[in-house]
Formats: C-alpha cells, sequence, structure tokens
C-alpha cells in the first residue's frame, strides 16, 4: 500500500457525489475552492476542490491525478462555498452543478481571469519637453502625447514607445471610492419607515410594503449608504433584466464608480469583470437579477431585493433555487440586513411578517402627493371590443392623449394572436408537439408555440376542409399595437415585449423616450407591469383582465392581484399630471368576487384572504411542497416511473403524497409529463425525507432512460 495525498472534488456532472483524484507530485498546494482540471471517463472536466488533501492507504491505481491546478488560492470566500453547499443539499441539487451555475462563464470554462487594471498615464517632464522638440515629421508621436496632456487614450504602439523613451508615466489608479451624492428630502413616512429599518444592526429582514410610488428605492440609497459607510457591500437584486437599467442609474447617480451590474443581457468578459470587482472590493454596491445572487461579496452588509414577490427570482429549469430564499441565507451568514421591497408582498412573505419573524414596515403613501387612481371595471360583454378595445378604453385613451397625458395598454399575452381558426370546420392550430395551441405572430409571418418554441408558417387553407377562411381568434400585444395604430394615427406607439426588444439596448433606448414624452401610448406584457416609473403616465388600460380567475394554478390568483395592483401603479405617480390618472379594466366577469374585493378594498385584504384558503387547504405557505416531474416517451412510462417512485418512498406521517398525475400540459416538446408532489406542515422533515428518498429515485431500473428532476418549493404546478 502506499500513502497518496487525495482530494474531493464536485463536478459539473448530474450526479450528487464527489470525486476523488490524487494531488499532483509537482508540489502544487490545494484548498477547498481551488479549480482543477481532472480526467473523468474519456473527457476532461473542470472541477472545484471542496475538501482539504487527506491521505489515504490506498493503491495509487485506485485514484486517477488532477492533470492541471488552475488556480494559485480559491476563487471565492470559504463563506460563498458554505452557502452553495447549502444550496445544493436544500435543493437536492448536484453540487458539481450548483457550482457551474454559481460561477461565471469564463471560470467555469477554465480560463485564467484576473481583474481588469485601470491605468494612469501622464507626461513626464522629459514628455513636456520632447512634446515641443520632436521634429516635425513626427505628427503621430506629437499627437499621442498631446492626447497624454489632455486626459485621452494612447493607442498601444504610442504607449510602447513613450513609455521606452520616458515621456510617460504609468501608475495604477487607486480603487474607486464612493462619491456620495446628496438624496431628496425625505417625507414624514418615509423618514419614520427609515427609522424602523435602521433600529437593529445586524441580520435582520425586513419585509417594506410600500405602495407603488412611495419612495421604496429612496429608502434602499439610505440603507446602502449606511453600509458603505461602514465599509460593508450591498447587493440589490431585481427581478428582470428589463428593470435594471434605471435601478442601475439611481445606484450610480448616488455612489459613482462603485455600483457594478450583473445580468444576463452582459457579455460574459463583462460580467466576470463584475464578479471579481466584487470578490477584490472594487465593487462596492452590485445591482443584477437572480444569479447576482452568487456574487463572492468579501464583505456583505446589506441585501435588497426589490418587488420580492415576483417569480422571476425562481429558477425554473435544472438547478431550481429561489434567489430571494438564497440571499436570506448568504444575508445571515454574513451577519447583513435583509431589506425585502414590494408593493404587493409573496404571502410567504406575509405569513413570516405576520408570525413575526420579519419586521413588517408600511409606506402607505405616495411621495408625489397624488392620490393612488381608483380601478374601474368595463364589462365587454355590454361594450364588445374590437381587436381588445373596446369603446369606452378607446374614448379614455383618447382624452387623456389630447389632454397631454400618456397611456398604457397591458397585455399579458405575445404575438397577434392566440388562435388560428377555420371559420368553417372550428379547426384550430395545434402545436404538434405540445398540448397547446400555436400563436399567430402576424410581423414574422410564423405560427410558433410558446411552449416548445415549434414554428411553422401558417397554412393557405385548413388542413381539415380545405377551407380558406382561416382568421386569427383572441388577441396579443401586437394586435392590440395594430388597432391602436388605425385608431390613432399620428400618435406615436410602441409596443414593450420579448418579441420587439431582443437586440441589446432597445429597452433602454425605448425607456427614454417614453421620458422624454416622445411615446404617447405604450402597450406591452408583464415587463412594463412593475418597478418603472412613467411621471406623464395617466391612463393604464388592462386588456384582459381574467385569464387568472378560473386557472387551476393555485398562486393564480395571487399573482392576478399583484399584477393588477402593480400595472395600476404605474398610472398617476406624478402630483403635476395634466389630467386625473384613471385604470381600467375590461373583463368578462365583473362580478367576480376575488375581482370585486381586490378594487374594493386592495391587494392586503385579498391577500388576507387567499391566506385562509391555502391554510384550509393545506397549501403554501401553510404547508411546504416538492414536486417530482418526470418526462417520458410515452405517458405509461412517465406513470410507471412515478408509481415505483412512490413505492420506495420511506414511511413517515409527516409527509403527504400526492398523485401520480399528469401534468396539468401532459404533452410539451412531444414528451409526455407527469408528477408526483409532496407537501409537508414541516420543512425539516420534508427535507429528512427528500435526502432518504431520492437515493431509492435516482436508483430505480431505466431511470436513465427517462427526464426526471425534483422542485424543493415550486412557484408552479405546470
Amino acid at each position: 500500500m502506499t500513502m497518496l495525498d487525495i482530494v474531493s472534488v464536485a463536478l459539473p456532472v448530474p450526479l450528487s457525489q464527489l470525486f476523488d483524484y490524487q494531488v499532483p507530485t509537482d508540489g502544487s498546494l490545494l484548498a477547498p475552492g481551488m479549480r482543477v482540471e481532472v480526467p473523468f471517463g474519456a473527457r476532461r472536466l473542470i472541477g472545484l476542490v471542496i475538501e482539504w488533501p487527506r491521505q489515504g492507504a490506498e493503491e495509487v491505481r485506485l485514484y486517477k491525478p488532477i492533470q492541471k491546478v488552475l488556480d494559485a488560492a480559491p476563487v471565492a470566500p470559504a463563506d460563498w462555498l458554505e452557502a452553495l453547499r447549502w444550496a445544493a443539499s436544500y435543493y437536492q441539487h448536484p453540487l458539481g452543478e450548483v457550482i457551474a451555475a454559481a460561477l461565471p462563464v469564463v471560470l467555469r470554462e477554465g480560463r485564467a481571469v484576473g481583474l481588469v487594471q485601470r491605468h494612469l498615464i501622464q507626461l513626464t517632464d522629459t514628455g513636456r519637453t520632447a512634446l515641443h522638440t520632436l521634429p516635425a515629421r513626427s505628427h503621430r508621436l506629437r499627437r499621442a502625447l498631446q492626447a497624454v496632456e489632455e486626459g485621452t487614450r494612447l493607442d498601444a504602439a504610442s504607449r510602447r514607445r513613450a513609455l521606452a523613451e520616458g515621456w510617460v508615466s504609468e501608475t495604477l489608479t487607486p480603487p474607486p471610492q464612493p462619491v456620495i451624492a446628496q438624496g431628496p428630502e425625505l417625507t414624514a413616512a418615509q423618514s419614520s419607515a427609515l427609522a424602523a429599518l435602521r433600529e437593529t444592526p445586524g441580520f435582520v429582514v425586513s419585509l417594506l410594503e410600500g405602495v407603488t410610488g412611495s419612495g421604496k428605492t429612496e429608502l434602499y440609497l439610505r440603507l446602502a449608504e449606511d453600509a458603505l459607510a461602514a465599509g460593508r457591500q450591498v447587493l440589490v437584486l431585481c427581478p428582470e433584466i428589463g428593470l435594471t437599467p434605471q435601478l442601475t442609474a439611481r445606484f450610480r447617480a448616488r455612489f459613482g464608480p462603485v455600483v457594478a451590474g450583473f445580468h444576463s443581457g452582459m457579455g460574459d468578459a463583462d460580467r466576470a469583470q463584475s464578479w471579481l470587482a466584487i470578490r477584490e472590493k472594487q465593487a462596492r454596491i452590485l445591482v443584477g437579477t437572480r444569479s447576482a445572487v452568487f456574487a463572492p461579496f468579501a464583505n456583505l452588509g446589506l441585501v435588497i431585493v426589490d418587488e420580492e414577490h415576483d417569480a422571476s427570482y425562481k429558477q425554473q429549469e435544472g438547478f431550481r433555487y429561489h434567489a430571494r430564499d438564497l440571499a436570506l441565507v448568504r444575508a445571515k451568514s454574513a451577519n447583513a440586513v435583509v431589506v425585502l421591497g414590494s408593493a404587493t408582498p409573496a404571502l410567504e412573505t406575509l405569513a413570516n411578517a405576520k408570525a413575526g419573524r420579519y419586521r413588517h414596515v408600511r409606506l402607505d403613501e405616495r411621495i408625489a402627493g397624488a392620490a393612488e387612481p381608483v380601478a374601474q371595471l368595463i364589462d365587454v360583454n355590454h361594450y364588445p371590443t374590437q381587436h381588445g378595445l373596446s369603446e369606452p378604453l378607446a374614448a379614455a385613451i383618447e382624452r387623456h392623449l389630447v389632454a397631454g397625458g400618456q397611456a398604457l395598454l397591458f397585455i399579458n399575452r405575445r404575438g397577434y394572436a392566440p388562435t388560428l381558426l377555420c371559420d368553417a370546420c372550428h379547426w384550430i392550430a395545434p402545436c404538434p408537439r405540445c398540448d397547446a395551441r400555436l400563436n399567430l405572430h402576424r410581423g414574422e409571418g410564423v405560427l410558433r408555440c410558446h411552449h416548445c418554441g415549434y414554428v411553422a408558417r401558417p397554412p393557405r387553407e385548413c388542413p381539415s376542409c380545405g377551407g380558406k377562411s382561416l382568421v386569427p381568434v383572441g388577441e396579443g400585444a401586437e394586435r392590440v399595437e395594430e388597432a391602436l395604430k388605425n385608431r390613432f394615427p399620428g400618435r406615436r406607439i410602441e409596443r414593450f415585449d420579448t418579441d420587439r426588444l431582443r437586440a441589446a439596448g432597445k429597452l433602454e433606448a425605448l425607456l427614454d423616450d417614453v421620458h422624454a414624452r416622445r411615446v404617447d401610448v405604450l402597450v406591452g406584457t408583464q415587463m412594463l407591469a412593475k418597478g418603472h416609473d412613467f411621471p406623464a403616465l395617466s391612463l393604464v388600460g388592462v386588456v384582459n383582465a381574467d385569464q387568472a380567475l378560473f386557472s387551476s394554478d393555485f398562486r393564480a390568483l395571487e399573482r392576478l392581484g399583484q399584477l393588477l395592483t402593480q400595472v395600476a401603479g404605474r398610472a398617476g405617480r406624478s402630483a403635476a399630471s395634466p389630467i386625473a390618472a384613471e385604470v381600467l379594466i375590461q373583463t368578462r366577469e365583473p362580478k367576480h368576487p376575488n375581482l370585486v374585493a381586490l378594487l374594493r378594498d386592495g391587494y392586503g385584504a385579498l391577500a388576507n384572504t387567499l391566506l385562509r384558503e391555502r391554510a384550509d387547504a393545506g397549501m403554501p405557505p401553510s404547508a411546504h411542497l416538492a414536486l417530482l416531474r418526470v418526462e417520458a416517451a410515452d405517458r405509461g412510462k412517465a406513470e410507471a416511473f412515478l408509481s415505483a417512485a412512490k413505492a420506495v418512498f420511506p414511511s413517515t406521517r409527516s409527509v403527504q403524497l400526492l398523485g401520480p398525475a399528469p401534468a396539468p400540459m401532459e404533452r410539451r416538446d412531444g414528451r409526455a409529463r407527469a408528477q408526483l408532489l409532496l407537501s409537508s406542515t414541516s420543512r425539516p422533515a420534508l427535507q429528512r425525507a427528500l435526502s432518504a428518498w431520492l437515493p431509492l429515485v435516482a436508483a430505480l431500473p431505466g431511470v436513465r432512460q427517462l427526464r426526471w428532476s425534483i422542485d424543493v418549493d415550486p412557484v408552479d404546478l405546470f
């Protein structure tokens, strides 16, 4: 037997285990958090050392050697790795894949990356002399020295020559420092809320529930100023890329160059630089979407989760983490303050506040002095719509535009129409791979499935009866945009959705035009429903409020209340609005009790009703869920797998199993889908059961021929 030094390495493979490798004999020092390149079957993979080298009396041939050590020190602090180990355990996901999700692409690929150092180049005395004494033919060098004197950049060749001649000196610029600008005077309500948020230092979670336009962002800025003054860093999470430009701009306007961004709209190199800048404390504030929660903070002191209720914080594929919840874990380990901000808090967050686990701070009035607009229903049974617009809504748009206001029409559906119908035989264009209809996108001239991405050209005649009368049924954002352009010629109508705004920078440019009042009417999906501040916006119209009223999703009414409250909150945010703000909601169900209660009593009352209903039904937040999903070639194989999985579930009274059952959309992307729901009133009991059960599931016969996953705390059961 030979005594070996071996280490355990996490690899980006779908296996819930670590892999032992022999430490190189070249004297390389290894520690947890360092990247290594190792052989894995016929491949070479980049992994992360998890455990310190240890000795074992084993035969050399049992362990493959590490091929290359990529780092001289761990890539991130120890608490970063501990947070990832917690996440892998809680979400029941392989640690190697969790680490791969947390690392920037360039580090994940094994590349050597360092923080770009900024250099200050200045003329020396010799350079100043040369500027005036160089021969007349040295035009390029003279221009280069002139550029240095004026503070502009040198090209690489001129820089090398100037350094070699001693004409310039080059020094590293010092790390950026906060440049704190003066903020506006707080209202009495803001001052009271800020005092409450500052009351307890260290780890404490506060729900900041403020009506739209109440000035929550200014409180975020004041708390960030406190953190910077204490030498600590700040994480600011927002749910969508579309909200990051204005939030980042607010923080940079207040704090200057110490603010970095992190989201998927940035290039891989830029994201890596932000990640490293946070690690090295070159950046003090990071503003980003959910993946920013994995940044390696050196000294985290404040975590802000804006629009904390938003479902976009939940990753729906692969490693299914919830960024809001993981942010709390990171804050606790760093003893950092947490603020969860929303006008429409998630029911889980409200339940924690009501139980006293979170501090509950309220902002109940708008800072501009404008009253919140009262929403009114338009019964489209009495006022039929034309291409999504009823006459009362169209007349209101005209009235607000004439008065100098702006209008926003919200429709939560992309494309031109959700259905293409044969008027003769009632054939509807189906997706051949999903239990869904194809959506017509007239601008692109295609039918598209919004679930699997299938695309086809619209048929010239009905495939069922040969008829020529194929008509679009229903409205999407594209159709409403067309109707508005026909109704209001000469007015600028702009559509905000992912179909329209795929190019980088397009959203920012359009938002600038809205703020400059160069846009009259905005038509948009969810990306316009929250977070944005349009001072001239005086009318909000909701084209169709009924989609969620009869949904099988237990969260549908909660989301409807949040969405309608948020989109209504875009109107009348400025007291200087040229016309009184209005919110008009088109519906075929004007007497639906939940819709009536929402408009009469507000989101808080609806939330309290839903909390009672959830408790009666044993659903979150009164219970904790996990969902075992499977996809197979046919329904029989999917259900057989789930039945076998249910059969090996450890016997326990504290966890209830519901199913197996087909998924609400049973066929998607050509595969049959089914699921098994686990429910428990005890989170620890659910975790214990999952930890004991999932290895048994992974060992079931034929499991490798299936796609299966576990989703802890699912946000939907779709």
